[in-house]
């Protein structure tokens, strides 16, 4: 009976390890997160062009981000992944035009797009491997164009201070779903339109009314501002690469 108790325990431990770690792949929805360049440059510490140059003056994707109905959210899933870079190779003329890399030094967002792989992607390894994962983000990009949603509605990027709840209705008329909406500070502290939130079901490729409340995390009027010579290039940094 000893023995068998032996043998029982460490198989007792196998399955709960299994359970847990089966458990860190579970999640309810994705945010799908695109931010407006022109709010992520027009801050105190600018930002970097990437090496193929400046991006369009579009909203760029953030990243596709799982998420729990109570408002948290796993990350760094999975240490024994690797971001690839040739599993994605046939996508990075698409990555690099919709989901540019603003950070400094300049770079070739390889860096941005590893981050986003392990910190969020490897926690819906349940639905895609990396390539999906990256091809799903850009075909959510592809069913929803947010520029041309705010400016039909006469919001565009000029400078100007617009309601926070005209932009939400905006984006709503033009996708059928309430996105959360995240506002930055430009360097003389004024709040402006940086991030939009649209959650997405577990599949991936389906937009959803956010399962919990998409709460705004800036109010009132915000400025809208353009991308404009806010950037700067890093030459020293560009050479090295």
């Amino acid at each position: 009976m000893e023995n068998g108790c032996r043998v029982l325990i460490p198989i007792l431990v196998i399955q709960l390890l299994a359970v847990l770690c089966a458990s860190s792949q579970d999640f309810d929805f994705f945010y799908f997160v695109q931010q407006w360049p022109g709010s992520y440059c027009d801050t105190r510490r600018s930002c970097c062009y990437p090496t193929t140059g400046k991006p369009d003056a579009d909203f760029g994707i953030h990243g596709l981000w799982p998420n729990y109905d109570d408002g948290s959210y796993p990350s760094n899933c999975d240490s024994s992944t690797r971001f690839v870079a040739s599993e994605i190779s046939d996508l990075t003329s698409s990555l690099q035009k919709y989901w540019p890399t603003l950070a400094c030094p300049t770079s070739n967002g390889l860096k941005f797009w590893s981050h986003e792989w392990l910190k969020h992607g490897t926690c819906a390894e349940s639905v895609f491997d990396q390539h999906g994962y990256f091809e799903a983000a850009l075909n959510l990009k592809k069913q929803v164009n947010l520029l041309q949603a705010l400016e039909n509605a006469g919001i565009k990027p000029d400078g100007r201070f617009y309601s926070v709840e005209k932009i939400k209705e905006a984006i709503k008329e033009a996708t059928g779903f309430t996105p959360g909406i995240e506002c930055n500070v430009d360097s003389s502290r004024n709040h402006q339109l940086y991030q939009v939130y649209l959650c997405v079901d577990t599949s991936g490729t389906n937009f959803i009314e956010c399962p919990i409340a998409s709460s705004s995390r800036c109010y009132g009027k915000i400025e809208f501002p353009s991308f404009g010579s806010h950037g700067r290039e890093d030459f020293l940094d560009h050479e090295e690469l």
